[in-house]
C-alpha cells in the first residue's frame, strides 16, 4: 500500500431503539413492531494517513472520533467504505479495554501482549520494561479491578507501546493520568515519530496536536470539516466550540458604561488585531449621581477563561475624583503579545474597596487575534535561538 491506511467512503450508523426490551420473551413477540432510528456516526469519510504521519483527529463529543479508530481498529465495522491498514497495529482506545478484572495485572499483561501478537518468550523479555514505564511495580500481582482508572491507563499504555507497532492508535485515555505520565507518554511518541511510526491520535486537548501532529482533521457530525496543519484546524476548533452564554451584565447602574470600543493604532474600530500591535480600549460611561473616587477596569480573557491581562485605575495609581455626567476612561495596550485566537473583553466600573458594583459587562465584547507566528501557546515572547559547539 501507498498509505499507512487508507479510509474510503466509510459511513456507520447505529439503530437506536425507542422501546426498552427488558426480556427474550417480549424480544421474540414485538421484534417486528419495535421502532428505531438511525444514527450515522460516519458519513462519507475519506482519509489517507501517510507512513511515518502523526495525524490528530479532534471534534466535540459525538462527532464520531471514537468511532473512526473502532473502524480502523476494526472493533467494529462501517455499514458502508472499506479501511485498509499497512503494517503492524497497537491501539489503547478506551479506559479497561481488553483488561480481565480478576486477573491480576501481571496476568493482564501477558494476555494483553498475546492479543496483540506477542509470545509468552517475548513477554517475558519485556515484562520488567512494561511495569517500570506503568510505575506498578508494586502493585503488578494486585487485581485489576482494584486499580485506579490511571493505573489502568499506565498499563494499557505501557503494553501497547512495548509491542513496537507500525501504527499506533491511542484515543482519549490519557486525559486521566496525571501531568507527569502524561508528558512521559508523549515523550514515547515523540520516540515513536522520530522511529518513522504511524501515529493517529485523538484527544480533546487540542493543543496537544499542535505540539505532536504533523496534520489534523476536525470531524463535526460524523463528517470532515477541516484537514489541514495543526495551527490552522486548532483555531477553527476554538472558533466553532466558543459561546456566547458567558457574557452577563450586572451591578446597580450608578455609573452605567455605555459604550467600549476597540481602535487600533490608527484610531479605526475593528474586532481584528495582531501580534504586536497597539490597542485603546475605549470606555465611555454616564454616572447619573455623583460618585466619589470610582475604579474603571477591563479584562482580556482567551476562550478557556484564562486571563491573558486586566489592569484598572486604581492598579495605575489614578484617583477619578467626583464624576458626574458623561466621561471616557481610555486604556491604551501598547504592544498586544498574544497569539492566534478569539478573546474576549471584560469592562468594570466599581468602588474603591470593591464593595459596590456600579456596572460590570463580563465578556460581552470580543476580539480576534491574529499572527503569522508559528510558536504555540497564550502569549508571543521574543526568543532567539543559538547553537554551537558543546560548551566544556
Amino acid at each position: 500500500m501507498e498509505h499507512a491506511v487508507e479510509v474510503r467512503e466509510v459511513s456507520k450508523m447505529f439503530k437506536l431503539y425507542h422501546e426498552n426490551v427488558r426480556s427474550l420473551k417480549e424480544k421474540v413477540l414485538f421484534f417486528r413492531k419495535r421502532g428505531y432510528e438511525e444514527f450515522w456516526a460516519l458519513r462519507d469519510i475519506d482519509l489517507d494517513v501517510e507512513k511515518g504521519e502523526t495525524l490528530g483527529i479532534i471534534g466535540a463529543n459525538g462527532s464520531g472520533k471514537s468511532t473512526l479508530l473502532k473502524c480502523m481498529t476494526r472493533i467494529i465495522y462501517p455499514t458502508s467504505g472499506k479501511i485498509m491498514t499497512d503494517g503492524s497495529i497497537a491501539a489503547l482506545l478506551e479506559l479497561g479495554a481488553g483488561f480481565q478484572p480478576d486477573l491480576t495485572g501481571r496476568e493482564n499483561v501477558y494476555l494483553n501482549a498475546s492479543i496483540l501478537g506477542f509470545s509468552r518468550k517475548e513477554v517475558d523479555g519485556k515484562f520488567d520494561e512494561i511495569v517500570a514505564f506503568a510505575e506498578l511495580e508494586r502493585f503488578i500481582d494486585n487485581y485489576v479491578r482494584n486499580y485506579s482508572s490511571g493505573m489502568y491507563i499506565r498499563l494499557g499504555f505501557a503494553v501497547a507501546i512495548s509491542v513496537d507497532p507500525e501504527i499506533l492508535i491511542v484515543d482519549e485515555v490519557l486525559a486521566v493520568g496525571d501531568e507527569a505520565f502524561q508528558r512521559k507518554c508523549l515523550d514515547k511518541i515523540d520516540e515513536f515519530r522520530d522511529s518513522g511510526k504511524t501515529i493517529i491520535f485523538v484527544t480533546h486537548n487540542v493543543d496537544v496536536t499542535r505540539e505532536i501532529c504533523d496534520r489534523v482533521i476536525m470531524l463535526e457530525e460524523g463528517r470532515i470539516v477541516r484537514d489541514g496543519i495543526p495551527k490552522e484546524v486548532v483555531n477553527h476548533y476554538h472558533q466553532v466550540m466558543e459561546t456566547e452564554e458567558e457574557a452577563s451584565e450586572q451591578g446597580n447602574r450608578k455609573i452605567e458604561i455605555t459604550e467600549v470600543r476597540l481602535l487600533n493604532d490608527r484610531g479605526e474600530e475593528t474586532n481584528d488585531f495582531y501580534t504586536g500591535s497597539s490597542m485603546k480600549v475605549r470606555v465611555c460611561y454616564e454616572a447619573r449621581e455623583p460618585i466619589v473616587d470610582p475604579v474603571f477596569g477591563f479584562s482580556l480573557d482567551d476562550y478557556r477563561g484564562f486571563t491573558a491581562f486586566g489592569t484598572n485605575t486604581a492598579l495605575k495609581g489614578l484617583e477619578m475624583g467626583t464624576v458626574a455626567g458623561d466621561g471616557v476612561v481610555e486604556f491604551d495596550l501598547k504592544s498586544l503579545p498574544m497569539l492566534e485566537g478569539r478573546y474576549l473583553v471584560s469592562v468594570a466600573a466599581h468602588s474603591r474597596d470593591e464593595q459596590t458594583v456600579y456596572h460590570w459587562q463580563d465578556k460581552l465584547y470580543q476580539f480576534e487575534m491574529k499572527s503569522d507566528i508559528d510558536d504555540v501557546g497564550l502569549l508571543y515572547i521574543p526568543c532567539e535561538v543559538k547553537t554551537g559547539p558543546q560548551a566544556g
